[in-house]
């Protein structure tokens, strides 16, 4: 799982993090060796989430927006968690939500208004969730998951990562 983790962190090509270790790096250091000591600090229950990287990325209007940049070995853990949680929160979305999901896109939500307003329907209604995950109800969003993901290394792995974020949000964590 974290192998493959890995190869999808490896083809999106994104930045170091806080630690400053790059992909070059692993190849050098050796991917299974370094793959092999995150399962270790896995198994042993030592692994722990670095700080995230932030960077501010301009806008088209001037303004610029933060973003938070996971070290490797962190994005990798967070993926394979996506795909070991995914189909258990996937069976739940409605057919409706685009956002965030595989083979969902800003694209197959346009083509799926266009077929709607082809088969009668009239009425449109957009929303803009600018700054959404800023203001997410983190107490009762960690509620939900728990009721539906009962391990609890887990649920803390998500619990530190979500407190890592909302800090980089905050501007407490700074490269």
């Amino acid at each position: 799982m974290l192998e493959y983790a890995y190869r999808c962190c490896k083809a999106n090509r994104g930045a170091p993090g806080v630690d400053s270790q790059d992909f070059a790096d692993i190849e050098k250091y050796g991917e299974e060796r370094w793959l092999g000591e995150l399962a270790d600090k896995l198994h042993r229950k030592t692994y722990r989430a670095e700080a995230v990287r932030r960077v501010w990325i301009p806008k088209s209007d001037g303004r610029k927006r933060p973003l938070g940049i996971p070290c490797i070995a962190d994005r990798t853990v967070m993926t394979a968690a996506v795909v070991v949680l995914t189909p258990i929160f996937e069976v739940d979305m409605p057919a409706e939500q685009h956002a965030y999901r595989a083979n969902f896109s800003a694209h197959t939500a346009v083509r799926s208004v266009h077929s709607l307003m082809n088969t009668g329907h009239t009425k449109i209604i957009e929303g803009d969730l600018a700054g959404y995950f800023d203001s997410l109800p983190h107490a009762e969003l960690l509620k939900s998951v728990a009721r539906r993901v009962s391990d609890r290394l887990w649920s803390a792995f998500i619990r530190s990562r979500r407190s890592m974020l909302r800090q980089s949000r905050c501007g407490i964590i700074n490269p």
